[in-house]
């Protein structure tokens, strides 16, 4: 019953949590595992900082190599962010052969398969469920829930922030402004909300996603990203008119072992399961070959549910510790990337014009759409008070990004169209 030593980098938000469960939680974990769990030092930035719990000062330092470095540490846990230093502070636990469960979605976006070589190198546990959905089990299910099958799609609500923003947006009508500024006193949004609003948090989890999903090393470069910042009020009422709601989407798909990824704001069909997922909830929709459809739902971030993962994740290190099967389980990418070309990418689109209101229009519109392959699902004309130009709104059947690109160029010289308004992709 020797106690597991553990080591603790960070003590903000998650941080916290984690020490809630682990002391809160002792007898539940201690007969999971084995023995008790003890955190034995935690690394903070300014140990006389007034917290909101009890923790021994003693165990506090100012020093994280002060918890690398410490023999008697098992498992060191980081949860204080940051990407370069807090690369090498991992890459050298490892290197002590120390085991990992990390938080930090962008230290895994950037740096995984690096630091996954070395653990493997070293026989050590990386661990990393909360990085990517919070207190969903995402990670762990893609990695054993569907590993006698193959993953042919991921498509994710991964970014509360912008969840929480188009979802007001959605059922107020509020402006994109309105609802950014409420998300940041509610704390939902950063003082600086670019990563969230402009994707690139999505586009890191995405990556992980992607990896793990298809056995190859996707990385943050090959992620198309566009974020919600552009999405207008307009927009939103055409899409729930039509059907639709628009949520900020990561997908991710494969076909013949070719792959793309992507994050951009997506209209999805009602009925769909994902269509439902308001406020600062996330989901993952998962296509398998044999089983089919499934989705993932629940808190994306908070104290209490991201620090529920990385507990877990700290006991499925303990019990591989005392199993001795550490390292085994760690899923280093095998196949070689193959990334999906503009022929090879293809969905369905939303596009609003505003155009010439006269005879003629309309057909010189969707004939460019035939010049270039593009069937049309529909196409709706319309007038609209506040605009003297005619609306014209069009979904088009599955069409190859290359030819939809080629007839939106096209559009740009068209005398007749005055503003390619919006457009959006169209899932479901």
């Amino acid at each position: 019953m020797k106690p597991v030593k553990v080591g603790l980098l960070g003590l903000g938000t998650v941080g916290t949590g984690v020490v809630r469960i682990v002391e809160g939680h002792q007898e539940d974990l201690s007969s999971q595992v084995g023995s008790p769990i003890i955190i034995e030092k935690i690394a903070v930035k300014n140990s006389d900082k007034i917290r909101s719990i009890n923790v021994d000062k003693s165990k506090l330092t100012e020093d994280p190599w002060e918890v690398i470095r410490d023999p008697e540490i098992d498992v060191v846990v980081e949860v204080m962010g940051g990407v370069e230093d807090t690369k090498a502070y991992i890459l050298e636990a490892l290197e002590r052969g120390k085991h990992i469960v990390t938080a930090n979605k962008d230290l895994m976006a950037l740096h995984g398969s690096e630091i996954l070589a070395k653990a493997q190198e070293k026989q050590c546990d990386v661990f990393y469920e909360a990085s990517v959905a919070g207190g969903i089990p995402i990670i762990r299910t893609l990695i054993e829930g569907f590993s006698s099958d193959r993953i042919l799609k991921i498509m994710g609500i991964v970014n509360g922030t912008t969840n929480f923003i188009l979802t007001k947006m959605s059922q107020e009508g509020a402006s994109y402004e309105d609802v950014l500024e409420e998300a940041q006193k509610l704390g939902y949004a950063e003082a600086d909300p670019t990563s969230d609003v402009e994707g690139l948090d999505a586009a890191r989890k995405m990556a992980i996603l992607g990896t793990l999903g298809f056995r190859t090393n996707v990385e943050l470069k090959d992620v198309s990203v566009r974020g919600i910042s552009q999405v207008s009020k307009e927009d939103i009422t055409y899409a729930k008119r039509l059907g639709y709601e628009m949520k900020l989407l990561g997908i991710a798909d494969r076909e013949d072992d070719h792959v793309s990824i992507s994050v951009q704001p997506t209209m999805v069909r009602k009925g769909h399961p994902i269509a439902s997922v308001n406020g600062v909830f996330n989901a993952v929709y998962v296509y398998g070959e044999a089983v089919g459809e499934t989705m993932f739902y629940g808190a994306g971030a908070g104290e209490m549910p991201t620090a529920t993962s990385v507990v877990a994740d700290l006991v499925a290190v303990i019990k591989n510790l005392k199993l001795g099967v550490n390292g085994l389980k760690a899923i280093v990418p095998y196949k070689p990337k193959k990334l999906k070309n503009d022929e090879q990418i293809s969905f369905k689109n939303f596009i609003l014009l505003h155009v010439d209101d006269k005879a003629g229009v309309l057909a010189r519109i969707t004939q460019v759409f035939a010049e270039f392959g593009v069937s049309l699902e529909s196409v709706v004309q319309q007038p609209n008070e506040l605009n003297p130009e005619a609306e014209i709104i069009i979904v088009t059947h599955n069409a190859t990004k290359s030819s939809m690109d080629k007839v939106l160029q096209h559009f740009e010289g068209l005398q007749v169209i005055r503003k390619i308004k919006s457009v959006y992709r169209v899932e479901g």
